[in-house]
Formats: C-alpha cells, sequence, structure tokens
C-alpha cells in the first residue's frame, strides 16, 4: 500500500518536478565534472556561465562568461581586414598593386600580437627562425609583420639601429652580387626607385657602431617570398607592410634600435 505522502508526489505539478531533477541533474554534472579536473591535475579554473541575482540564466544575447586567461589585443586603424591592407594604392605616384593575401599563409599577414620579444616599446625585432619581424608597441603589445629573409650563409644578426629610412630608395648591387650575377652589371650605378627595384616602396638602413652593415629592412615586388629565405641577407617585406612600418619609424621621436636573431 503507497503511503499519503507519496501519492501527494505523483501528482504534484509536473512541471515543478521536471524543474526539479533538471536542477539538480546540472548541479550533479558540473560537481562530476569538477571533480575529474582534480582529479587530473588540471590548473585551469572551470568557468560555468554567469547566473542573475535570482540565480536565472543570463538572458539571451549576453555574454557575461569571462575570457580566462586570453588576453585581448587593441584595434589598429591601420590593422583591418586583409582586403583593406593589401589593396592596391598610390604612393608617389606609383600604383602598387594590390597583394592577393589569400596566396600568403594567414600568419604572415599584418596583426597585432602579444609582445614575445621583452624589449623596449619602439623597437624592431626580427626572428630570423620564425620569418617574422615585430614593431614592439606600448602595453605589452606587437605589430607582427611576415618577412623573406637571407639565403643561408647570407644572414646578418646582432643589435643595430636604423640610421635613417627612404622612400622609393635607389638600389645598388653590391660587387660580390654583381659577381654572381653578371646581369646586374647595368645597375651598377645605382637602379632607380620603383615597381621593379628590388628595394621596394621603403628601405630601412641598418647601421651598427655609426657604420653601415649593407643590410636593409625593405620592400619588395615579389610577396610569394614573405616567409622564405630568398634574399641576399636583408629583410624583405610586402610593400603595403613596409610603407606601415616606415611611417611607424618616421613617427619615432628617437633613433630606432633593431635586433635580428
Amino acid at each position: 500500500m503507497r503511503k499519503p505522502q507519496d501519492h501527494n508526489l505523483s501528482f504534484g505539478n509536473p512541471f515543478q518536478q521536471n524543474e526539479h531533477l533538471v536542477s539538480r541533474r546540472t548541479v550533479l554534472s558540473g560537481l562530476g565534472v569538477m571533480t575529474l579536473l582534480g582529479a587530473s591535475g588540471c590548473s585551469q579554473a572551470l568557468e560555468l556561465p554567469s547566473l542573475e541575482p535570482s540565480g536565472r540564466m543570463a538572458p539571451a544575447g549576453v555574454d557575461r562568461m569571462s575570457t580566462g586567461a586570453i588576453p585581448l589585443v587593441s584595434v589598429d586603424s591601420n590593422i583591418t581586414d586583409n582586403g583593406t591592407m593589401y589593396a592596391s594604392l598610390v604612393d608617389n605616384g606609383f600604383a602598387i598593386p594590390a597583394v592577393p593575401f589569400q596566396k600568403i599563409k594567414p600568419e604572415f599577414r599584418r596583426q597585432i600580437v602579444l609582445d614575445p620579444t621583452g624589449e623596449a616599446p619602439g623597437t624592431i625585432v626580427v626572428r630570423l627562425s620564425e620569418r617574422y619581424l615585430y614593431w614592439v608597441q606600448e602595453g605589452g603589445e606587437a605589430i607582427r609583420y611576415g618577412v623573406g629573409i637571407g639565403k643561408a650563409g647570407f644572414e646578418w644578426n646582432g643589435r643595430a639601429e636604423i640610421q635613417y629610412t627612404k622612400q622609393w630608395p635607389t638600389w645598388t648591387p653590391p660587387k660580390e652580387m654583381i659577381a654572381r650575377k653578371p646581369e646586374l652589371v647595368k645597375w651598377s650605378s645605382g637602379q632607380p626607385g620603383g615597381l621593379d627595384n628590388p628595394l621596394g616602396a621603403r628601405a630601412h638602413y641598418i647601421f651598427k657602431d655609426g657604420h653601415d652593415t649593407g643590410y636593409r629592412v625593405h620592400g619588395s615586388p615579389e610577396w610569394w617570398t614573405i616567409g622564405t629565405q630568398a634574399s641576399s641577407g636583408c629583410v624583405r617585406m610586402i610593400n603595403q607592410d613596409v610603407i606601415d612600418l616606415y611611417n611607424r619609424v618616421k613617427a619615432s621621436p628617437t633613433k630606432v634600435p633593431i635586433v635580428v636573431g
């Protein structure tokens, strides 16, 4: 014979009963997950959806969940979508063609990242093994650009400074390069700046202890070489990227230090 109180429980409000079971199941499930995390030695805190003061879930469309350990980076008007950054533009009378950025690996496109270098703001850092150039900013961030670097045996590394910069610079191949490629003798007195010039739209001249190293951070019309070892030792960038970097270097109140390694 069923007791009266059992009978009453069977015929209560079915919605309230289901709500009670769901709430209880939710709590037990959460406890079970936390127990598993504790047993696995995981040190990451478990983030659960926030609750209103009434104990109900936050309204739909309101995201109040913590981002945890994922820090946010700034928004820069010169670093937007790829189509904008790598669109065609006219610069000093030269029509720079658009870059088919879809053919460039996403990691080699201009973007803001957390600064991994530890260098002072206003420093250029080139990490040869990564094929990245960083412009270190305030607040623990950096602008990262993909670069092409020198072939094996042609790399330069060290600490130096950008002595000066030029727009659409003249390129003069060194004698050693002319010896390897005799066809370049026609430019022994210098190739004027232009769309086909190997130095591209801008060049940053690297000096160490007051002496020209002969190495440059410069633009290149050969966007497909970004992320590779293709140059004769210089650090090459997409023309749109080197213009962006140039504007930042020119705005610096002091000579810009550069670290290559």
